[in-house]
């Protein structure tokens, strides 16, 4: 079934919370840096249908101060899914 979407309630602000990718990998047996790149698969997915459906502001909290309390590897790894990301789409 197609649903069709009321371009006129439409929001002009998303927020996201980014929460869970580690623990949604480790569920299906896949190391936690899987899940995280799944988030950034999602992200991009996000970003397109915000971007295709006129969402003004779309604002995505990756990042949290109790994040910096993860392994220095899993921190490192998630700064560098980060900049890659960006790396990617603007340079």
């Amino acid at each position: 079934m197609t649903e069709q979407i009321d371009l006129n309630r439409i929001p002009r602000h998303i927020a996201i919370i980014m929460d869970g990718n580690g623990r949604w990998a480790a569920e299906r047996g896949k190391p936690r840096s899987f899940g995280h790149q799944a988030g950034v698969d999602a992200v991009r997915r996000i970003t397109a249908a915000c971007t295709r459906l006129g969402v003004k502001f779309l604002t995505l909290y990756t990042f949290s101060t109790e994040n910096w309390n993860r392994p220095a590897d899993e921190v490192s790894a998630l700064m560098g899914l980060v900049l890659s990301s960006l790396e990617e789409r603007y340079l």
